[in-house]
């Protein structure tokens, strides 16, 4: 479903929106042609593999919940120094090709301006805008760190965390419980591993017999299946997810407990109702974590090469 915040765009067009120090439309005389190459390029790849949409998406919610927004997710591994990318909470986040490919195209057209952090930001938008979700604008102006995240700075939320633990995770970093509700709405497009959810098959947990009969089959086979954690619109950015999770058809043990706790359950069943209100509270609090830790002016660098500092 395509859908456009039109209120916040007439907004946007009345008055130029800043958010803290990032503004949509940052690179409109330094780089004017740079939201336009990322879009490109994120469509040629998502007309490969509409998986980019929850690559992205994973990418963006791993990057800035560590140390914050500052592409930090993206630095190779160093001698003597892990990366980020090497932590078990981010082994399974991809797309960093795609990122590269942009970056390339941008040092030749605008060298040294364009940060790696934006691009992230941006090419998530225009992904999750191709899966059907909602159009909005990026405020950027990040600039990319220059530290890589501790493993207790990457001690992300994991498919076995509570709700109360998530939550205070979440709180940690400004976030509200609607919010961890709304970006939660993400797993419409994302998908998990066999191996994630062998216990919740093997157990008497609350799961739709059918879909664990299915799940069951599917997860007998060699190897360890990709399982989506939205049956029903499993590549399509929609409030379906909510709607699944309240059928007892959420794939995570984490996801289902969405559905039935008190504190989150009047939310989920807000966004299964009515799926413009979803998307809307989703581009709030897409903009909003992506304000999160972000470096700015003369902070950080603007790296040439995504994976390395530039010294």
């Amino acid at each position: 479903m395509k859908f456009t915040i039109s209120f916040l765009l007439f907004f946007w067009v009345l008055i130029p929106f800043a958010f803290s120090d990032l503004k949509v439309g940052f690179y409109n005389s330094s780089c004017p042609k740079a939201e336009y190459i990322v879009r490109q390029v994120v469509q040629t790849n998502f007309n490969k593999n509409n998986f980019i949409t929850a690559a992205f998406l994973r990418m963006h919610f791993h990057d800035c919940f560590a140390r914050g927004c500052d592409a930090s997710i993206l630095i190779d591994s160093m001698p003597g120094k892990e990366s980020e990318k090497d932590a078990a909470p981010n082994k399974s986040v991809r797309g960093y090709e795609i990122i590269d490919e942009i970056k390339r195209i941008l040092e030749k057209v605008c060298p040294s301006t364009v940060s790696c952090a934006d691009i992230i930001s941006l090419a998530t938008r225009d992904s999750v805008v191709l899966a059907g979700g909602p159009n909005y604008n990026v405020p950027t102006g990040r600039r990319d760190g220059l530290i890589i995240s501790t493993l207790e700075e990457i001690n992300i939320p994991s498919p076995r965390s509570s709700i109360s633990d998530a939550l205070k995770f979440f709180n940690s970093k400004g976030m509200t419980l609607e919010e961890m509700v709304t970006l939660l709405g993400a797993h419409t497009v994302g998908f998990t591993h066999c191996n994630f959810i062998r216990n919740r098959l093997s157990n008497h947990s609350s799961m739709e017999p059918s879909l664990r009969n299915k799940l069951v089959g599917l997860c007998s086979m060699q190897g360890d299946p990709n399982v989506f954690l939205d049956q029903n619109t499993s590549f399509v950015f929609d409030n379906q997810f909510y709607n699944q999770i309240l059928l007892e058809r959420g794939v995570l043990a984490f996801d289902q407990q969405f559905a039935s706790d008190s504190m989150t359950k009047k939310v989920v069943m807000r966004f299964a109702r009515n799926g413009e209100s979803f998307m809307e509270r989703f581009v709030d609090a897409m903009i909003k974590m992506g304000n999160i830790g972000v470096l700015l002016g003369n902070e950080g660098e603007i790296r040439r090469n995504c994976r390395v500092f530039n010294s």
